[in-house]
């Protein structure tokens, strides 16, 4: 009885025993501590602005030519004068007309200048211009014109408008279809397509041609789309096909046309642009006086002819400017009659190379 007693007053006396204080140091850290977090809930958190990245600045690149690596087939002879190698005729040449050998596409009747004897005493070479002289003289004219033109058509041979070149035969039809089988497809595709589109009028007594006009006319537009043409470039050659056909566009009128009435005609063409047309009457009808303003490789060449820095691009109203087409004009007249060679050459300026090896 004594024992429990004792214990439970052991018990209440540890019970009341008070508790060893902590150091003044602790306690004024914990106090400042609860300041602190108390200050810092009460006080809004001010936004912080993010640091902006830097970032180099993206240079515009200006847009490629619109000349079309496709667009060789604009120039490619008739598939039944090939192969490629054809023999130089000497013939009478004109900057001003048309020189390629050209075939008709009903009855592939050659249509072209004149052949002439240069054996003849009296037609010695250098006294007219011909087949054979006309390349050497356009490039003298450049040279005479401007003295910087010599590097260019010294580095560069121009094999359109050499003798090689000018025998080659055209049938106009072919050209200016396949020019139009080929827009906005890659080289590839439009051979393919093209293939595709022999294979429509094959038949097993000839050889693979291309068809006439007068057997593409009467062709239903969804036949022509069986050979991968889209519905527009099928109605395209369809309604071409019907103008050879029906006699409003012809070889001779191609052969004998005065360039701005060849070029009337053949824009009133559905799918032919003046781009196309000019192309064409370069390369396909070997016309030397063709100029184009609307080819930028052409404008940024001439821009880099005369000086300009052609890294520094201008925007005019969306449209990429390195030459206004009043001062190309203007630069280019003074190369007439030869401004097809003028153009070609510009092509080819060092710092602002184009190629149009595949139009050649």
């Amino acid at each position: 009885m004594a024992a429990t007693r004792r214990s439970s007053r052991l018990s209440a006396q540890s019970d009341a025993k008070p508790s060893s204080p902590q150091p003044e140091d602790q306690t004024a850290n914990s106090t400042q501590n609860n300041r602190k977090r108390k200050a810092s809930t009460s006080k809004a958190t001010a936004p912080v602005t993010p640091t902006k990245r830097r970032t180099e600045r993206i240079q515009p690149v200006p847009p490629s030519t619109p000349t079309p690596s496709a667009a060789g087939a604009i120039a490619e002879p008739a598939a039944s004068t090939k192969p490629r190698t054809h023999p130089t005729i000497a013939r009478l040449a004109d900057p001003l007309a048309t020189n390629a050998t050209l075939l008709s596409p009903e009855t592939s009747r050659v249509v072209a200048f004149k052949d002439i004897d240069l054996g003849s005493p009296s037609k010695k070479p250098g006294t007219r211009i011909t087949t054979e002289n006309l390349l050497d003289v356009a490039c003298a004219h450049l040279i005479s014109v401007d003295e910087r033109m010599r590097p260019l058509v010294e580095r560069n041979h121009c094999k359109v408008f050499s003798p090689e070149g000018l025998a080659e035969k055209i049938d106009p039809f072919e050209s200016l279809a396949s020019g139009i089988i080929s827009q906005q497809v890659s080289g590839a595709a439009a051979r393919s397509i093209k293939a595709k589109f022999l294979a429509l009028f094959d038949t097993r007594d000839r050889t693979t041609r291309f068809p006439h006009p007068s057997e593409v006319a009467p062709v239903p537009v969804e036949t022509l789309r069986t050979a991968g043409l889209s519905q527009r470039k099928a109605e395209y050659i369809k309604g071409l096909a019907e103008k050879f056909a029906n006699g409003e566009l012809s070889t001779e009128m191609l052969h004998d046309a005065p360039y701005e009435e060849l070029v009337e005609k053949l824009i009133a063409v559905r799918g032919l642009g003046r781009w196309s047309v000019e192309m064409f009457a370069c390369f396909g009808l070997k016309r030397m006086d063709v100029f184009s303003v609307g080819d930028l490789g052409v404008q940024r060449g001439m821009a880099a002819f005369v000086g300009r820095d052609v890294a520094k691009l201008k925007s005019k109203g969306g449209k990429w400017k390195y030459m206004s087409e009043r001062e190309m004009l203007d630069i280019s007249e003074k190369f007439a009659p030869y401004r097809s060679l003028f153009m070609w050459l510009m092509w080819r300026v060092e710092d602002s190379y184009t190629d149009v090896s595949t139009l050649e």
